[in-house]
C-alpha cells in the first residue's frame, strides 16, 4: 500500500524507559504468542482476543482496506506486561467514529488528515479496553501511560495527523481523560436481559401497541413457513460458512462495495474461537435465505453481520433482533449488543447509550476547533440520546 514508503516505523527496541519496562512496536501479531497476549485479558471480551485480531492480519481483511498494523507492548523482565492494539490508517472506513468532516478540512487547508494512528478492533463499533494490562500487574497504570506516551511519539516522529482510540470502556478512562485528548460521544443501543423467562415474558414488559407490533412481525415469518437455524461451535462446518459468506458479501456488494472480511477469516474463526461465534439461518422450503454472524462472551451476544438472497418483509429484524433476543433469555446472557445507529432499536426494546472515544490532533489550530466543535456535538448527543429514552416501549419507564 501507499504509505509503506512514505511512512518509516522503527522496528527495534525503544530505549529503556525504566529499569521496570521496555515497549516494543510490532509490525503484527505474529510476533507475539495468543497466550501471552490473552494474559492480558482478564475479560471475556472475544474481540480483543490473539486469535480474533491475528486471524484479521493472517486472512488479508486488513492490509487491502488502509489498516497497517504497528501495535505496541511492553515487557518487563522478558515478560509481556502490556499491550495496545494499534493501526496505522490511510481512511476512516471501518471505524464507526465519524471524521470525514475532519479529513476534508485538512485538505481544504493544504494539508494530509491521513496517515493517522487509530487504536480499534476493525470493523466492529464494540466497546472495551484498549491498553491492554492485566489487572493484577503492579504499575497497572504507569504501564497504560507509558503506552500513551509511545502513541503520541510515533505520531510526532512520523508525521501523523492524529491518534484516535475508539470505543474504549472505564478500564481506560483514567489514563485518557487525564491526557490531553478530547473526548468524543456516540450513540450506541443494547438490549438488556432483565431474567426473562422466555420471549413472552419479555413483550409482556412492553407497551400493547409495540407488544402487539413484534408479535405481528413475527406471525409473519412463521406464516411464511420460514424456519430459523442456529448453529454454533464444532456444529458450523466448512458448507455452512461458504453459505453465510455469500449472505454476508450480498450485503457489501449492495451498500459498501467489497467485503471487508475473507471467507478463510470466518472458517479461521469458527476453529480457533467456537464457543464465540455463532450462525443463525433462514430457511424457506428447505432452501437458505438468510444468515447472521455474531459472535458471544459469557455476559453478552454481540450482532455483527448479515445478509440474505430474498427481501422478505421483517426477515432481518427476526435474524438480527428477535431470534437473538431469544437466545439472549434462553442462554442466560445478560446483553445484546446492536451497535452503532438505528433508532428503529429503540421501541424493539434497545436502549440508547453513550460510547466515548478520544482523539489526539497534532495541529494545535485544528485541535481547538475540533475540540470547540465536539464540545458542541456532546451536548448535542446528550440530549439525543436522552430524548430516545422517552421513547422507550417498557410499560414501567
Amino acid at each position: 500500500m501507499w504509505w509503506h514508503n512514505h511512512i518509516c516505523f522503527s522496528r527495534k527496541n525503544y530505549s529503556k524507559l525504566s529499569k521496570k519496562f521496555i515497549v516494543k512496536q510490532l509490525d503484527g501479531l505474529h510476533n507475539v504468542s495468543p497466550k501471552d497476549w490473552n494474559n492480558l485479558i482478564d475479560y471475556s471480551n472475544p474481540f480483543l482476543r490473539h486469535e480474533y485480531l491475528y486471524g484479521l492480519e493472517k486472512h488479508y481483511c486488513l492490509n487491502n482496506h488502509g489498516w497497517l498494523p504497528c501495535h505496541l507492548v511492553v515487557y518487563r523482565d522478558k515478560r509481556l506486561v502490556g499491550a495496545l492494539p494499534l493501526y496505522a490508517r490511510s481512511n476512516s472506513y471501518g471505524e464507526f467514529v465519524f471524521d470525514w468532516a475532519w479529513a476534508n478540512a485538512y485538505e481544504q487547508n493544504g494539508k494530509d488528515y491521513y496517515p493517522k494512528l487509530v487504536t480499534a478492533i476493525p470493523y466492529a463499533p464494540v466497546c472495551g479496553p484498549r491498553y491492554l494490562v492485566n489487572s493484577n500487574t503492579l504499575f497497572s497504570e504507569r504501564i497504560k501511560e507509558l503506552l500513551l506516551e509511545k502513541v503520541l511519539d510515533i505520531v510526532k516522529q512520523n508525521n501523523f495527523s492524529s491518534y484516535h482510540c475508539l470505543f474504549t470502556n472505564n478500564n481506560d478512562h483514567k489514563t485518557l481523560s487525564n491526557s490531553s485528548l478530547i473526548p468524543r460521544s456516540t450513540c450506541q443501543f443494547r438490549w438488556h436481559n432483565n431474567n426473562y423467562q422466555d420471549f413472552n415474558d419479555f413483550l409482556s414488559h412492553l407497551t400493547s401497541k409495540k407488544r402487539k407490533q413484534i408479535k405481528r412481525e413475527r406471525k409473519y415469518i412463521n406464516d411464511n413457513d420460514i424456519k430459523i437455524e442456529v448453529l454454533s461451535g464444532e456444529s458450523i462446518t466448512k458448507e455452512k460458512w461458504i453459505l453465510f459468506y455469500e449472505f454476508y458479501c450480498s450485503t457489501f456488494y449492495r451498500k459498501w462495495g467489497n467485503p471487508r472480511l475473507t471467507l478463510d477469516f470466518f472458517i479461521y474463526l469458527g476453529r480457533c474461537m467456537p464457543s464465540e461465534t455463532i450462525l443463525i439461518f433462514a430457511k424457506s422450503n428447505d432452501i437458505y435465505i438468510a444468515g447472521a454472524f455474531l459472535m458471544r462472551d459469557q455476559s453478552t451476544l454481540y450482532g455483527r453481520h448479515w445478509g440474505c438472497s430474498s427481501k422478505l418483509p421483517y426477515l432481518h429484524f427476526e435474524l438480527c433482533y428477535y431470534y437473538p433476543i431469544e437466545y439472549c433469555i434462553n442462554n442466560k446472557i445478560r446483553k445484546l449488543d446492536a451497535g452503532v445507529q438505528g433508532e428503529h432499536k429503540i421501541w424493539r426494546g434497545f436502549e440508547p447509550y453513550s460510547a466515548t472515544s478520544y482523539h489526539w490532533i497534532e495541529h494545535l489550530g485544528f485541535r481547538k476547533a475540533i475540540k470547540d466543535y465536539l464540545d458542541r456535538e456532546t451536548t448535542e448527543i446528550d440530549s439525543y440520546i436522552e430524548n430516545l429514552k422517552t421513547h422507550l416501549p417498557f410499560k414501567d419507564l
